[in-house]
């Protein structure tokens, strides 16, 4: 008898993942393929179908598919679209449940990228029997999704949860998104770049860091350099666990979590990351939940994008049926 799966597809500004998964969590066979964002979306369509098709054929008919989950940057569940894309250049809005249900004929359920990435945690990663928690992924932008008495928090929009676009500083670093000041411009890889380069015009240590250009500097060199005791890198986290620590605090005030998982880059650094983390959230936050708040590091590899996909369309269909 076939093994029942889903397909989960995580769309990226650079690459897209795809992987057949089980019920219970086990990626039968994944793929990593690169998005060609800048190309048309007729073109990644093809590509994407092609690159389906034979992680299928790879597995011997032994397999049935029964659902689509798909995550992508500002994805809306309730239009269907992929709604004005930064880092996509396939226009503004992008009927993108309509055609992959056309191209796969199955059910399709698709939500923000961050989103997905909340719901796999909950179903199959650090955040297994919580009911109320808030993901936050340090990557190039900070993305974030809040599940809330166990269900995932969309919001009268489809936009709940842009926590990297809440206000640190109204006169700060401009974002991306066109306001000036926003978390992400801080609390993310780029953010801590931007923190790393402005510590090197400002401080006279040796730093390894020295030596990297901005666009080839990664989250994983600042680890590296902070882990190896370089006071430039440690400084940077220092900051960056300061501003991200307080925001938290305030997110708490709003929703009270059991905890913050936290994920992307910049997690790798560990507790250089999560001490000035935990430290200015404590100091920040009311009395009522001093002590109370669990930050933890997500157990997922950027190669378990999959899973949260795979997690929206498992708890899609049983809400469904």
């Amino acid at each position: 008898m076939a093994k029942q799966t889903v397909l989960g597809i995580d769309i990226g500004g650079s690459l897209t993942k795809i992987g057949l998964v089980s019920k219970d969590g086990h990626i039968l066979d994944k793929k990593v393929f690169e998005t060609e964002a800048e190309k048309p979306f007729s073109v990644f369509m093809i590509k994407l179908k092609s690159e389906v098709e034979a992680l299928i054929l790879k597995q011997n008919s032994d397999i049935k598919i029964i659902a689509v989950g798909v995550g992508a940057p500002n994805a809306n569940p309730y239009s269907g679209q992929i709604e004005n894309p930064p880092n996509l250049k396939w226009g503004k809005a992008i009927p993108l449940l309509e055609t992959i249900k056309k191209a796969f004929k199955l059910p399709v359920f698709i939500a923000n990228d961050a989103n997905a990435a909340a719901l796999g945690e909950l179903i199959f990663g650090s955040a297994k029997g919580m009911k109320n928690f808030v993901t936050l992924t340090l990557g190039t932008g900070l993305g974030s999704g809040i599940i809330t008495d166990g269900k995932l928090l969309i919001g009268e929009h489809g936009a709940a949860g842009e926590i990297g676009h809440v206000n640190v500083d109204p006169q700060g670093r401009m974002c991306n998104c066109g306001l000036q000041g926003c978390l992400e411009t801080y609390a993310s890889v780029t953010g801590i770049k931007r923190t790393v380069f402005e510590l090197l015009s400002e401080m006279r240590e040796d730093s390894v860091l020295r030596t990297i250009s901005f666009s080839e500097m990664t989250g994983t060199d600042i680890s590296k350099a902070a882990l190896a005791g370089d006071l430039i890198a440690l400084n940077a986290f220092e900051k960056t666990g300061k501003i991200l620590g307080s925001k938290m605090a305030d997110t708490v005030a709003h929703l009270d979590p059991e905890a913050f998982i936290i994920s992307g880059g910049l997690s790798k650094a560990g507790d250089i990351l999560l001490k000035p983390i935990l430290n200015n959230m404590e100091k920040y936050l009311f009395s009522a939940y001093k002590g109370k708040i669990k930050v933890l590091l997500s157990n997922a590899t950027s190669s378990d994008a999959v899973l949260g996909p795979a997690a929206l369309a498992w708890v899609s269909l049983e809400a469904k049926y």
